[in-house]
């Protein structure tokens, strides 16, 4: 992150740190921690802390700049990708909003992975602002865009909420690869070569086979798309997707990655590092905290992922499930801990590559 000075990524570096090892967000205690390791004032390393997510103007001494987080999501999606060994390069994005409370809406974009999600661009208003989605959502897809190799592959999804002709189209035209989930009991769909508009509603049924249709989606506002039709016996709701991918093409399970965005949002708040706990009123604020919990999850879901490729954990699965106890994050603390109460080194871990997506020129 070559925009940052070398006292912000100092202090963001301490930051990180804390939350990793307290599994936790909180300023104070991070302060105590750090404090106590440094020998150094507590109040001193808090002021620390707080000042790295206030704006300039609200920071002791000259020459104070604030953190510029949007530039900052570029970078961290060439991290995220850089941490993928092997050869295939693709990865799969997760678009999806979530509240703190009725404080904070945050629009949020991860690189979804290992059962896991790593925020790479977001943005953060107040709960009860009104205002259209889009213009942001669009904003943040541009500033990662110039983060990807012309060579990669990128997937993106979303679920119903946040379907719109112009995001779809966006997305579309930024050579990317999009799955949108859609309200299957609204629209109709129009078959290739055929003439009659058809209700999406009338096309699913529950315990049907998957199937994909392509032609025209909405008759009112229509779009090309691919329309991929599925509701397994055990859900309550059809999924019903339209995408940019040739019907030919598609991949049934790429979507059922979105769901991993939610253990995102469940890691960084009470199921690991507790950011509901936050005090932040200003969302700007909260942003530049984002931050922090972003890199700390990119390193617990590395050494996490790199674990789990070791004999001891590989056979560590639930009896009834046949899953990993942990996640993979969770993993990555653990990992983490032992390595700092047994003093070894720490690797910094790396991702696995999507074994069951197929190559580009398959």
């Amino acid at each position: 992150m070559p925009h940052l000075s070398k006292c912000v990524l100092y202090v963001l570096s301490l930051y990180v740190f804390g939350t990793v090892v307290l599994k936790h967000c909180g300023q104070s205690r991070i302060a105590g921690l750090l404090s106590r390791l440094h020998q150094s004032k507590y109040w001193t390393m808090r002021q620390r802390l707080r000042e790295f997510t206030y704006e300039a103007k609200h920071k002791r001494g000259r020459h104070r700049q604030e953190v510029n987080v949007q530039g900052c999501f570029a970078p961290l999606l060439r991290w995220v990708l850089d941490k993928f060994i092997g050869e295939e390069k693709q990865v799969v994005l997760a678009l999806d909003a979530t509240y703190l409370k009725d404080r904070f809406v945050i629009l949020a974009i991860s690189v979804v992975v290992s059962g896991c999600a790593i925020p790479v661009a977001w943005h953060i208003q107040e709960g009860n602002r009104k205002g259209k989605w889009n213009p942001i959502w669009m904003q943040l897809l541009d500033i990662l865009k110039e983060a990807v190799p012309a060579d990669w592959t990128v997937f993106a999804l979303t679920d119903s909420g946040l379907y719109a002709k112009p995001l779809f189209e966006h997305l579309r035209d930024m050579g990317w690869l999009n799955f949108m989930r859609v309200n299957a009991s609204q629209g109709l769909f129009l078959p290739q070569g055929e003439t009659e508009w058809i209700p999406i509603a009338s096309m699913v049924h529950k315990g049907m086979t998957p199937c994909v249709m392509t032609g025209k989606c909405f008759k009112g506002d229509s779009i090309d798309c691919a329309l991929i039709l599925q509701w397994d016996e055990d859900y309550d709701k059809a999924c019903v997707l339209v995408s940019n991918v040739p019907a030919e093409q598609v991949v049934h399970n790429v979507y059922t990655t979105r769901y991993w965005i939610e253990c995102g949002f469940k890691d960084g708040k009470r199921g690991l590092l507790h950011w509901e706990q936050s005090k932040m009123k200003c969302p700007k604020r909260a942003e530049r905290l984002w931050l922090v919990i972003s890199i700390a999850l990119l390193c617990l879901t590395c050494r996490g992922e790199e674990a789990s490729d070791d004999p001891h954990w590989k056979t560590l699965q639930a009896p009834s499930t046949r899953h990993s106890l942990f996640s993979v994050s969770l993993l990555g603390y653990i990992e983490t801990l032992v390595a700092l109460l047994d003093s070894y080194p720490l690797t910094s871990g790396y991702l696995n590559p999507y074994s069951w997506l197929p190559l580009p020129d398959e």
